[in-house]
C-alpha cells in the first residue's frame, strides 16, 4: 500500500462530511492504493454513526474506535501503529490544514528520499490573536528546550516514510508529543509551508488546559531543565535568604532595628513558595515515573473495521 492517512476524531460530527469531501478527491487523484484511518476518540456525540455512514460510503476509509477519549497525540499512535502504508500523513479533521497539500508532500518525499516532511504555517492569520502568541510562545519555549531542530509553527500535519513509523512505533513513550518526537529521530526531512485555514465546523477541541498539558508534556518529556531550574531557583533562595540576615545583623549592630513582622513575613511567603514549585516540578518527573512503572496502555481499541472486513471477506469464501 503506498499511502496511509491518520486522522484523529473527537466529537466532530458537523465537519466530517466536509472533511470526506475534500480528502477524497486528493487522494483518489494520486493514483495506487491507499487507506484513511479515522481513530475515534471516545466521541461522545453522533461521530461514530457518521464514521461507520462514510465507511459503507467509501471502501478505503478504515475506523478504528477507542473505548474512552484518550488524547490526541494517543489517537494518532494508535493510528501509526495499524497504518499500513509505505508513507504515513497525519491531519486534522477540522480543515484548517488543507488536504491538498499531501499531494505535495508525497511528491517531495518521493523525489529527495525523505523520510519527513513537515506541514509548517506559513500564514497563521485566521487564528486569534491569543491563539498566535500562545503557539509563537510554546515553539519558542520548545526549541530552547528541545532543540533548534524543531521546525517553527509545525504540528501535527505531517507525512512519515515507513522507516519513520517503525521507528517511532518502537519507542517506549507514554506521553508522546510528536512534534518533537520526529525531529529528535535526526531522519532526512523536508518541509511544505501553508496557509492556515479557519475550522470548517463546529469548535475547537484543544482548549487552554489541553494546551498546558501539552507545553508541560513537551518540556519534562526531552529535558531535565526544570528539575536544574529547580535547584539554580533553590540556591538562588539561599543566597537572598543569606543577604537579609546579613541586613538584620548589620541593622542590629547599628541599633537601627524597628519591631515588625513585615520582612519575617515576606521571607517565610517566599520560600514556602520557592519548596511548593520545586516540589511540583519535581512531582511532574514522579509521576512520569509512576505512569511508567505501572505499564498500562494509553489507549484501549474497540473496534477495528478493518478486523471486520477481514472476517466478512473469511466467511464469504468459506
Amino acid at each position: 500500500m503506498r499511502l496511509s492517512v491518520v486522522v484523529p476524531v473527537f466529537n466532530e460530527q458537523d465537519v466530517l462530511p466536509l472533511f470526506a469531501d475534500r480528502l477524497r478527491p486528493v487522494l483518489d487523484s494520486l493514483g495506487g492504493s491507499y487507506e484513511v484511518l479515522a481513530v475515534d476518540d471516545g466521541s461522545s456525540d453522533a461521530t461514530p454513526a457518521v464514521l461507520e455512514l462514510m465507511r459503507r460510503q467509501w471502501p478505503q476509509l478504515r475506523v478504528v474506535r477507542l473505548r474512552r477519549n484518550s488524547g490526541h497525540q494517543n489517537a494518532l499512535t494508535a493510528g501509526l501503529h495499524r497504518a499500513r502504508g509505505q508513507y504515513v500523513v497525519s491531519i486534522d479533521v477540522d480543515l484548517q490544514d488543507p488536504p491538498e497539500v499531501i499531494a505535495e508532500m508525497l511528491r517531495l518525499a518521493e523525489s529527495s528520499g525523505l523520510d519527513v516532511v513537515h506541514g509548517v504555517r506559513a500564514d497563521r492569520r485566521t487564528d486569534s490573536p491569543f491563539k498566535r502568541w500562545t503557539a509563537g510562545a510554546y515553539y519558542r519555549l520548545v526549541r530552547r528546550v528541545a532543540g533548534a531542530a524543531v521546525p517553527a509553527n509545525a504540528g501535527d500535519f505531517r507525512l512519515l516514510s515507513r522507516t519513520a513509523v517503525d521507528a517511532l512505533t518502537g519507542l517506549p513513550e507514554h506521553r508522546p508529543v510528536y512534534r518533537l518526537l520526529v525531529p529528535w529521530l535526526g531522519l532526512p526531512s523536508g518541509e511544505v509551508t501553508y496557509t492556515r485555514e479557519r475550522r470548517a465546523a463546529g469548535r475547537s477541541k484543544y482548549p487552554i488546559a489541553k494546551m498546558v498539558r501539552l507545553a508541560v508534556d513537551s518540556i519534562t518529556g526531552f529535558s531535565a531543565a526544570p528539575l536544574r531550574f529547580a535547584t539554580w531557583l533553590g540556591c538562588a533562595g539561599i543566597v537572598l535568604c543569606l543577604l537579609l540576615a546579613a541586613g538584620v545583623l548589620a541593622a542590629h549592630l547599628w541599633g537601627n532595628v524597628v519591631p515588625g513582622w513585615t520582612s519575617l513575613f515576606v521571607a517565610m511567603v517566599f520560600l514556602g513558595a520557592l519548596q511548593l514549585l520545586c516540589l511540583g516540578l519535581l512531582g511532574e518527573y514522579v509521576a512520569r515515573i509512576f505512569t511508567g512503572l505501572q505499564g498500562r496502555p494509553d489507549y484501549v481499541v474497540v473496534f477495528d473495521s478493518a478486523t471486520v472486513d477481514q472476517g466478512a471477506r473469511v466467511a464469504v469464501r468459506s
